[in-house]
C-alpha cells in the first residue's frame, strides 16, 4: 500500500552534465559520455533505493532533454538546424529540432539504460517515455502539416520502443503528456487515442504522467495566471477514464487542483504529487501523510502511489535526495495513519 515512486527525472551530476538547466550540455563526448551515462543511471537509482522508494527508475540521466532524448534516434529529425519555436501554447521558447522527412526509429532508444537498470535492482522497475501529443508540441514540423498524423507517427515509434521495453524486463511504462494540461480539448479529443497507440499490446503497467511543468520560472510565472482553482485536469480526466491506460500521474502539493477532480479517474491508480518540485524547502514527513490523507478521500487506498509533482531535473541533487526521502518517509507514517 501506498508504493512511492518519482514522476521521472533526477538532477543529474556535475561531472556528467551542466547543473540547473532543463537542456544542459554533457560535460564529456563519445564513449567517456557513454560510461558517465551508465555511472549516473546505477547512481540514480541507488539515490532512490537509499531513499527507500518502492518503484525505481532510470532517472532520464542518459537524455539531455525528456522529449529530445527519444527522438534523437529517430529518422527524418533535423538536430543540426535547430529552430526557435514557443512550446506549450507559447509559454516559452525553445530551440527544437525539425521534422524533415519520414519517421523510423534508426534501432533501440532506451535499451542500455532499461537493461543496467533491470540488471542492477530487485525493486519494481518504471521506465519513462514522452508522449506522442507532447513530442508535437516540442519539434517543429516541417513535413507532415498535421498534428494529428504527425502524433500517430511518433505513437507507432513510441509503441515499438515501449514493447522492447517491457522485453527488456521494465514492470511499468509511463508516458509524459504534460501537454494535456496544455490543449485539453485537443487531448480529449485526439491526445488520449495517440496514448493508447503508443501503449499498444503492452501487457506491462501502463501510465501517463499529466502535470503543470517542471520547477522552472516560466511553468512557475504560468501557474501564477491560473487562479485559484487549476480544473484542466476536468476536461481529460473523462477520457482517459475510459482509456486503457493503467494509471494517472497527477499534480497535487502546492498546487490548486481541486482534490474532487480525482473522482473522475474511478477505476484507475493514481500517482498523486506530494511532493513540490518548484521550491527547494524539504517537505516533512507529516506533511506528506497530511497530503496523502486528503487524496484518500478520493481515491481508494490500493490505488494510491505517493509521487513527486514533476521531475526533478533541473534541481540541486542534495534537494532532490531529501525530497525523495522525505516521500518515503512520509508514505511510511501514511500506512502506520490510514492502513
Amino acid at each position: 500500500m501506498f508504493e512511492t515512486t518519482i514522476a521521472g527525472s533526477l538532477p543529474k551530476p556535475a561531472w556528467l552534465a551542466e547543473p540547473g538547466k532543463l537542456w544542459p550540455q554533457w560535460m564529456a563526448s563519445g564513449a567517456e559520455l557513454d560510461q558517465a551515462k551508465r555511472d549516473a543511471t546505477l547512481l540514480a537509482i541507488k539515490m532512490q533505493e537509499d531513499a527507500g522508494l518502492d518503484i525505481v527508475g532510470d532517472g532520464e540521466q542518459a537524455r539531455q532533454h525528456f522529449v529530445h532524448g527519444f527522438v534523437e534516434r529517430v529518422e527524418g529529425i533535423d538536430f543540426e538546424h535547430k529552430v526557435k519555436m514557443g512550446i506549450r501554447n507559447n509559454r516559452y521558447d525553445a530551440l527544437v529540432p525539425q521534422v524533415t522527412g519520414p519517421l523510423r526509429l534508426t534501432g533501440r532508444v532506451h535499451a542500455m539504460e532499461a537493461q543496467l537498470a533491470r540488471a542492477h535492482t530487485t525493486k519494481k522497475l518504471k521506465f519513462t517515455l514522452p508522449g506522442p501529443m507532447t513530442i508535437v508540441d516540442t519539434v517543429a514540423d516541417r513535413y507532415y502539416g498535421d498534428k494529428v498524423k504527425l502524433a500517430f507517427a511518433f505513437a507507432e515509434l513510441l509503441n515499438q520502443e515501449a514493447l522492447a521495453l517491457q522485453a527488456d524486463g521494465v514492470d511499468i511504462i509511463q508516458f509524459d503528456e504534460p501537454a494535456f494540461n496544455v490543449y485539453m480539448a485537443e487531448a480529449a479529443d485526439w491526445g488520449v487515442k495517440a496514448l493508447e497507440r503508443a501503449a499498444q499490446g503492452l501487457r506491462c503497467t501502463t501510465a501517463v504522467h499529466i502535470c503543470y511543468g517542471y520547477g522552472i520560472p516560466a511553468n512557475v510565472d504560468w501557474k501564477n495566471t491560473l487562479g485559484d482553482e487549476w480544473r484542466q485536469y476536468e476536461t481529460v480526466f473523462p477520457a482517459l477514464a475510459k482509456s486503457r491506460i493503467d494509471q494517472v500521474s497527477l499534480e497535487c502539493y502546492h498546487s490548486h487542483v481541486p482534490l474532487e477532480l480525482m473522482a473522475l479517474l474511478d477505476g484507475k491508480d493514481l500517482m498523486v504529487g506530494v511532493i513540490d518540485v518548484a521550491s527547494d524547502e524539504i517537505e516533512t514527513a507529516e506533511q506528506v501523510a497530511q497530503t496523502i490523507g486528503r487524496a484518500l478521500q478520493f481515491v481508494p487506498r490500493q490505488r494510491l502511489f505517493p509521487c513527486t509533482n514533476c521531475g526533478l531535473a533541473p534541481m540541486r541533487r542534495d534537494v532532490a535526495e531529501k525530497k525523495l526521502q522525505a516521500l518515503a518517509q512520509g508514505a511510511a507514517l501514511a500506512r502506520q495513519r490510514f492502513g
